[in-house]
């Protein structure tokens, strides 16, 4: 489908739902386009996966959804000036509904891909009509039940109500009765009753009656009828070829050099026309009477009837099945249809009942729409109808699509030099986003995005953990620069094997300082677990340094717990601190620790002996500021594991 449908869509959804939900709708349903240009062709399931992701969100339905999609894509095409093409058609809504079809034959000079569904009424009385709708494509009834109503209410000014006389194969993935089966493609068949006020259509358009005038007027004959349209073919009641035109007689015989004209007159129409539009219609006597309203397109199969048609697909699906030298036949016809190359000629017209003769008179023209066309068809401009406006569209036609896919290829560059920079944005964003979340963790950063005061994200917390975890290296001391590269590389090993410990919302990673590694747990995300985590946390840094296997490296670790203050400081470069006595408490834990060794307060100590972690009583130390306080040893979880997160570290016995 083409993305004038999908940009009605994504209008109607940013309108009625907001942009949130449509991002959501389009995450969903695996969508990774934000932009649709209008002559860009999309996946035909698109539109039944945005239906259902956005019924995944709002809790409604997924056919209240393709209903809303086809109302709202009736007020988006007025934009473009569509609505008046409508109101074009004729004053009443039957008028309409007749002319469906011939407004997507039409629309194919705009949009030349456009893969339309098919459209007939077959009943019509005083209280509606009866409509067949066919269509390859499954899930989409319910949108045209939505473009039906729409169009009604905003450009008849009529409410008409639409139910499902029958249906075949209109469920994704399903079916809901017989399958139709046309061009290898399960084909969509619905039939709707539309009721509406259809008195006054009625009445000028179906009971009138002849003028006196008219009935006075000379019989034509037929040999006139085929001169003015000499694309022409007159059937009878058996579907058989009675009469036809004399340049639809030169070009079937362009391709059928070994064969008399006779040959065509009254052969079955079938033998060598195909239906191509109104699809899922069958050549029929009673079809063709019925259907005098609308436009059909005929396909002349030049050089093959339809039979030998098939036959020929099957010789080229089958190579072990070529004809015998004693079928000359089938020679005859594979070699007409590979020595000539002509495209088949497309006849476009309408049925038309003739009582006095008892007829079908197919009333059309070749449909061509550029001079290329025409050569490929083997036909000339004066073969054209000179009453009919067929050459200035052929003419018109050629400069229309030279400019039109001249607009086309620059659209869909511009398209996708606009996906490029929006996935490049994109991405520029997540990075931007990481750098701030390292920085600030990202609760705090979404707040001040809202607006909010850097000073109102300040907190108090009532109980949190904080580490202190410093490096030692021998090769520190030495303040040469020959030892710099091998202090940043050791420092970069040992701080990145503890940010792969730092899980949020576990613990946070608050900041390094030279050889000094701070996180907490309990803040800013509030966390009941904040000393199992933090002691996990200690015990895995330790663990890891002890992997690293670096030479003459260590580090000395230090916990304690207790309230702090948290906020945002500076405003180039800020920075989430923490503040109080336990910060300083902590950093004298670290500070006054061994090497390899995890020290931890008394009052920490106390709360992870409640969970079975393994501790040792050091003593006590004297803390600068605080005196002499009794401090433990963390020497191992409760199972003698060390966790964080999801990953277990083994105790070094």
């Amino acid at each position: 489908m083409y993305g004038l449908i999908m940009q009605g869509v994504k209008d109607a959804v940013l309108l009625e739902y907001g942009e949130h939900v449509w991002k959501q709708a389009l995450f969903t349903a695996g969508c990774k386009l934000t932009v649709f240009n209008t002559y860009q062709q999309y996946p035909d399931s698109l539109i039944p996966d945005l239906a259902a992701a956005l019924s995944a969100i709002t809790g409604r339905s997924i056919d209240d959804f393709m209903v809303f999609f086809g109302r709202c894509f009736v007020r988006f095409f007025s934009n473009f000036g569509y609505d008046e093409l409508i109101k074009s058609t004729g004053r009443y809504f039957c008028d309409f509904l007749h002319s469906v079809d011939n407004i997507h034959l039409q629309m194919r000079f705009t949009y030349r891909k456009m893969k339309s569904p098919s459209m007939q009424l077959i009943e019509v009385d005083e209280k509606g009509a009866v409509l067949v709708y066919r269509s390859t494509r499954s899930g989409f009834s319910k949108y045209l039940r939505g473009q039906l109503m729409e169009i009604a209410k905003q450009l008849y000014n009529m409410d008409i109500t639409i139910k499902v006389l029958e249906s075949q194969n209109d469920i994704p993935g399903g079916t809901t009765g017989p399958i139709s089966i046309q061009g290898g493609l399960k084909t969509v068949i619905v039939k709707y009753r539309l009721d509406f006020d259809n008195r006054e259509y009625m009445e000028k358009r179906v009971h009138i009656k002849a003028h006196p005038s008219q009935l006075t007027l000379p019989s034509v004959s037929s040999s006139l009828l085929l001169e003015l349209f000499p694309f022409a073919l007159i059937l009878n009641e058996k579907m058989c070829i009675t009469a036809a035109g004399e340049k639809l007689i030169e070009s079937w015989m362009l391709n059928n050099v070994t064969k008399s004209p006779n040959e065509l007159m009254g052969a079955k129409v079938t033998d060598h026309f195909k239906l191509r539009r109104p699809t899922g219609i069958t050549f029929t006597w009673d079809n063709m009477k019925r259907l005098q309203t609308v436009n059909f397109e005929i396909q002349l199969l030049k050089g093959q009837t339809v039979l030998e048609a098939e036959e020929a697909s099957a010789l080229t699906d089958n190579k072990s099945a070529v004809p015998e030298p004693d079928d000359p036949s089938k020679l005859m016809s594979v070699a007409r249809r590979g020595s000539h190359g002509l495209k088949n000629i497309l006849l476009k017209g309408e049925m038309r009942y003739i009582k006095d003769i008892n007829s079908l008179v197919f009333l059309c023209s070749p449909l061509i729409n550029n001079l290329e066309e025409l050569r490929e068809v083997g036909l000339y401009l004066n073969d054209l109808n000179t009453h009919g406006l067929s050459r200035e569209m052929v003419f018109s036609g050629f400069s229309h699509n030279s400019r039109l896919d001249l607009m086309c290829e620059r659209e869909e560059k511009r398209a996708e030099e606009l996906e490029t920079s929006l996935a490049l944005a994109d991405s520029w964003k997540r990075q931007g986003d990481e750098l701030l979340y390292s920085m600030i963790p990202r609760s705090i950063a979404e707040r001040l995005r809202e607006g909010q005061n850097p000073l109102e994200t300040c907190q108090t917390f009532e109980e949190v953990t904080v580490l202190f975890a410093e490096i030692q290296e021998s090769l520190m001391s030495d303040d040469s620069i020959k030892y710099a590269m091998t202090t940043v590389t050791t420092l970069n090993a040992a701080f990145s094997a503890f940010d792969s410990l730092v899980q949020t919302p576990m613990a946070y990673k608050v900041e390094t300082v030279g050889k000094v590694y701070m996180a907490v747990s309990g803040a800013p995300d509030p966390n009941p677990c904040h000393v199992q985590h933090t002691a996990d946390l200690a015990l895995g840094m330790l663990q890891s340094i002890h992997d690293l296997k670096l030479p003459g490296v260590g580090v000395k670790i230090g916990v304690h717990t207790g309230p702090i203050v948290a906020g945002i400081v500076g405003l180039k470069v800020p920075r989430y601190c923490l503040f109080g006595d336990t910060v300083n408490t902590s950093s004298r834990m670290e500070s006054s620790s061994d090497i390899n060794k995890i020290q931890v307060s008394g009052y920490t100590a106390n709360k992870l002996k409640k969970y079975g972690y393994k501790l040792t009583f050091r003593g006590k130390v004297a803390v600068k500021g605080k005196g002499d306080m009794e401090t433990f040893w963390l020497e191992g979880g409760p199972s003698g594991t060390a966790t964080t997160g999801s990953k277990k570290v083994e105790k070094k016995k």
